[in-house]
């Protein structure tokens, strides 16, 4: 075989989550279900946030940009997912692969970094709450909204290039469901050396410091509502926080757990894993955030009214057109 045979593959296999024929259509109703529900619900925050007056605040601001990014994340992965699933060959081309990777990347780290600009929004609301104006301005969210959309392309360009380098030999089989960095790496025979180094320095770095600015946002919050004398004040405080710790927990656990670990033990119990950061989190993002919310569940309920009202009278309307007629 040629070199340049070697070097530039015209397309990968994805193994998906079952290689068993008779797993493929359940599977494939299960995750339409799943994406379906994030795409609906997801999308019904974001109009409920834009048509609601009492819902323009920082807060909601960051949870709409949220919304749209975790939208965006599961498309990146879950359509061709779905196409693979009834698929026999299950093949995606190289470049296809390599752009699947980066807007992967690129939303899975805008995400991260809006957990940390509404981690820091809780802290001011709830520790700073008379500069709270002032502080998260619309100037201040734009910017924080800018720099995580800004370094994530960045961040995602430079490990799709690194891996664009890399030679790949015969084998084009990717033992995962989606291009995801790690299990393509295992497929080069040139050295990933520097692939892996970047990972667990500049990779690990834009993971870890809207992590650590979490974590210290939330013991900022802690040591503030126990220093609260009432009762009812601290209930109303950690009820601010728990939706979103509850998205937190979710999302850096699972990511924790397939990434950080080498390359070389990389196994199907990560694909699994996989699932709850790249479909399960999106999905329930919605629920977990509107449903200890009064104030959003009072948006939505607006919204399905609106939403109700326009739909009878379009059908009122063609009503009349048809009697007209």
């Amino acid at each position: 075989m040629g070199m340049s045979n070697l070097t530039r593959l015209s397309e990968f296999i994805l193994v998906g989550l079952s290689s068993r024929p008779e797993d493929q259509k359940p599977l494939f109703v299960l995750f339409l279900i799943m994406y379906l529900v994030t795409l609906v619900g997801n999308l019904l925050i974001v109009l409920a946030i834009c048509s609601d007056p009492k819902l323009q605040n920082p807060m909601y601001f960051f949870l709409s940009i949220l919304s749209f990014a975790d939208i965006c994340y599961t498309t990146a992965v879950v359509p061709k997912m779905l196409v693979n699933f009834l698929s026999e060959t299950k093949t995606i081309s190289y470049a296809e692969c390599l752009a699947q990777m980066y807007f992967f990347l690129v939303f899975g780290n805008i995400d991260s970094y809006l957990l940390a600009a509404m981690a820091i929004d809780r802290y001011v609301a709830i520790c700073n709450p008379f500069h709270y104006v002032t502080v998260m301005n619309r100037r201040c969210c734009m910017l924080l909204v800018a720099s995580s959309t800004t370094f994530s392309c960045l961040h995602s360009l430079l490990h799709v290039l690194l891996v664009n380098r890399l030679t790949f030999c015969a084998s084009n089989v990717i033992q995962h469901f989606f291009c995801d960095v790690n299990p393509v790496l295992k497929l080069a025979c040139s050295s990933t050396f520097v692939n892996e180094v970047v990972a667990m320095t500049e990779g690990l770095a834009s993971v870890m410091a809207p992590c650590i600015c979490i974590v210290i946002s939330y013991l900022r919050i802690l040591i503030a509502v126990f220093s609260i004398p009432s009762a009812a004040g601290k209930c109303k405080a950690f009820s601010t926080c728990s939706s979103h710790l509850t998205v937190v927990t979710l999302f850096y656990g699972s990511i924790g757990y397939v990434y950080f670990h080498p390359l070389s033990s990389y196994t199907v119990k990560d694909r699994v894993a996989t699932i709850i950061y790249t479909v399960l989190t999106s999905m329930l993002n919605p629920f977990i955030y509107s449903l200890r919310n009064k104030d959003m569940k009072q948006g939505l309920e607006k919204l399905i009214s609106r939403m109700k009202a326009q739909m009878n009278m379009l059908s009122t309307t063609q009503a009349n057109k048809i009697c007209g007629s």
